[in-house]
């Protein structure tokens, strides 16, 4: 007859069995994508090898296609277009040091929308490894490069170089994008700071993920209580890598250095008042529907509290000057390089 154990000893030895299945389950997948990818990528070569030594055309991946299918029946990845992708594939990156060991750390489906979708190697770069950090699916992935993360992450405007520890600042300035895209809404251009956060709360699983990745959401009008007085800050969310809380206020209009005061303040409160003793502290993110980039690097440059200033949009426009606040290529290099820091 079955005994039931149901002391703590015999918990915490299960949960130790069951968490290294699932690491022994996670290596398994590792290490049977990194097969795959290393397959594709020498069935790649082996293509674009016989096609220069032999001058063979493009009906020769249509002819490969049709014979490892016959040879290879019920066994999917030998279409003539993934012939095609896994030629392009080994073309592009052949030559790229960087790129070749990080691209079996993602799968194949997401490796070919990042190089069909990105032309710039270093904004592959990015996007593989914010894809293995965060665990982005494949629609997801494709969400983030169509709202051209990438060029958001590089722009965005914070103090945190100055206000945060070294150990966590990089992780911070990933959390915060220059400027974010609600398009899931059922907005007008014209509407309501209310408006605006009850559609967001209503969507708040679609704000999450563009919010980017590891927050979660506590609550909305998080009420304050100072001196018999009462605050409400618009968004209250917890960034579960960064482990602390995030303030957002909502503006519909343009910034204005008197935002900075204010959210000054609810992170002082919240620190104080509402964060636990190993937590990390507060920062805030106020969204704007405009800023002008002088006037915000001035309203931060002697902030002490941890703020960013972003911008949002409901339809999927790119400004069109976004380009030109890009940095130079190597800091952008460096800033690429600092998302393996944390």
């Amino acid at each position: 007859m079955k005994k039931n154990i149901k002391t703590n000893e015999y918990r915490l030895f299960l949960k130790s069995l069951k968490e290294r299945i699932h690491s022994a389950q996670y290596e398994a997948l590792k290490a049977v994508n990194k097969e795959l990818i290393n397959l594709y990528w020498d069935i790649g070569k082996m293509i674009v090898e016989q096609q220069e030594k032999f001058s063979w055309g493009k009906a020769v991946v249509d002819n490969i296609a049709e014979d490892l299918q016959i040879d290879f029946p019920g066994i999917s990845g030998f279409s003539s277009r993934n012939l095609w992708y896994m030629r392009n594939f080994y073309l592009n990156y052949k030559d790229n040091e960087i790129l070749q060991p990080m691209v079996a750390e993602i799968s194949w489906t997401k490796n070919v929308v990042i190089f069909e979708k990105c032309k710039d190697d270093l904004e592959r770069e990015f996007y593989i490894k914010m894809t293995k950090k965060f665990g982005w699916s494949k629609n997801v992935l494709i969400h983030q490069i169509e709202n051209q993360s990438y060029e958001k992450y590089l722009t965005n405007q914070t103090n945190f170089n100055e206000a945060l520890p070294d150990k966590y600042k990089n992780q911070a300035k990933l959390a915060v994008k220059d400027e974010y895209t609600f398009d899931f809404l059922e907005l007008s251009e014209e509407h309501t700071e209310h408006e605006l956060e009850l559609e967001l709360v209503n969507n708040v699983r679609k704000f999450l993920i563009e919010m980017g990745g590891h927050f979660a959401f506590i609550g909305n009008q998080y009420r304050l209580e100072v001196g018999d007085e009462e605050y409400f800050i618009d968004l209250l969310l917890f960034h579960r890598k960064l482990k602390c809380l995030v303030a957002v206020e909502l503006k519909i209009g343009k910034f204005i250095p008197e935002y900075t005061g204010k959210m000054q303040f609810y992170l002082s409160v919240l620190n104080d008042k509402v964060k636990l003793d190993d937590e990390n502290p507060s920062i805030g993110i106020i969204i704007c529907k405009e800023k002008n980039r002088l006037i915000v690097d001035y309203a931060l440059k002697d902030t002490k509290q941890p703020i960013g200033i972003t911008e949002y949009k409901i339809t999927n426009r790119l400004p069109k000057d976004l380009k030109k606040y890009l940095p130079s290529i190597s800091e952008i290099k460096e800033k690429i390089k600092q998302l393996e820091l944390n």
